[in-house]
């Protein structure tokens, strides 16, 4: 089950903290956080199921007769973007990978919707696979929920191109979440400069095997990319193991750095521990 009512009241009081930095269209950073405060008043727009109730225009609603919301400037038309990895990589670990990277996403949609923002899902593979209309209010978690449940692994990555792509649709910036093993071939630092240089206030969430961060293999093996179907034959020593965790140390640092560089969020976990402290540093910005 991607979501249940206790999980949902955890993260009650964490979607309050949650802030997005996304540049408007009108220049200069704007902070999205809990509505209303000091903001300044932009204009109105129709009531969506699960907004809200304290931010409808109860005198425009005597007078008209019709239920609209309150948009502040520090607010406008914020979407969160959720781009899953779907590659065949993430159906490996116990539990799958891409098991836990819908529940993480689950999490992060049901914030913005709880908060009245719009949730987008995009599943990614090589390139974009599947993208769904972005949603608003709480009425849309189902939806959401059913999106991110659809999704199964398989086929090759090309995450660089997925955000490419997700820029392009992207009329206005909002929070781009790119949940991944970001075990990829391709570099995606370009990808992400640019979703920063275009506003973007991304946010990088790693899911690992725990496999993949304690390997305990010893012996002869016959290794098999998910991706790709080809085989490599290795003989896994102590040696082979020291190797390998050098390079998987130099890709977490690299992803670290990237977070740093363009004022992005790192959140890293591996796909048996508990959702909810990976949440905890998500809304708290933590660079892992």
């Amino acid at each position: 089950m991607l979501f249940d009512p206790s999980f949902a009241r955890e993260l009650e009081a964490l979607r309050r903290r949650l802030s997005i930095r996304a540049r408007s269209g009108s220049g200069g950073d704007h902070l999205a956080r809990r509505r209303g405060g000091a903001a300044e008043f932009m204009e109105h727009r129709p009531y969506a199921p699960g907004d809200d109730l304290r931010r409808l225009d109860w005198l425009a609603f005597a007078r008209t007769g019709e239920p609209v919301f309150k948009l502040f400037r520090a607010e406008e038309d914020v979407i969160v973007r959720l781009v899953i990895d779907a590659s065949a990589s993430l159906g490996s670990g116990t539990p799958p990978k891409l098991d836990t990277a819908k529940r993480l996403a689950a999490a992060v949609g049901y914030m913005a919707l709880a908060s009245s923002e719009r949730a987008q899902v995009l599943a990614a593979g090589d390139g974009l696979s599947r993208v769904t209309e972005p949603a608003r209010g709480r009425a849309a978690l189902p939806k959401l929920l059913r999106d991110l449940d659809a999704m199964r692994a398989g086929g090759r990555t090309d995450l660089s191109r997925a955000i490419e792509q997700t820029l392009a649709r992207s009329a206005r910036p909002g929070m781009l979440v790119v949940v991944s093993d970001f075990l990829d071939d391709g570099p995606i630092e370009a990808a992400v400069a640019r979703a920063a240089a275009a506003g973007h206030d991304v946010a990088l969430v790693q899911v690992l095997a725990r496999e993949e961060v304690e390997p305990s293999y010893d012996g002869d093996f016959a290794l098999e990319d998910a991706e790709t179907g080809a085989v490599v034959e290795v003989t896994m020593d102590d040696r082979a193991i020291e190797a390998y965790l050098a390079r998987l140390a130099g890709l977490l640092s690299g992803l670290r750095n990237l977070a740093r560089r363009h004022r992005a969020s790192y959140v890293r976990m591996t796909s048996d521990e508990a959702i909810l402290p990976a949440v905890r540093r998500f809304v708290s910005r933590a660079v892992d």
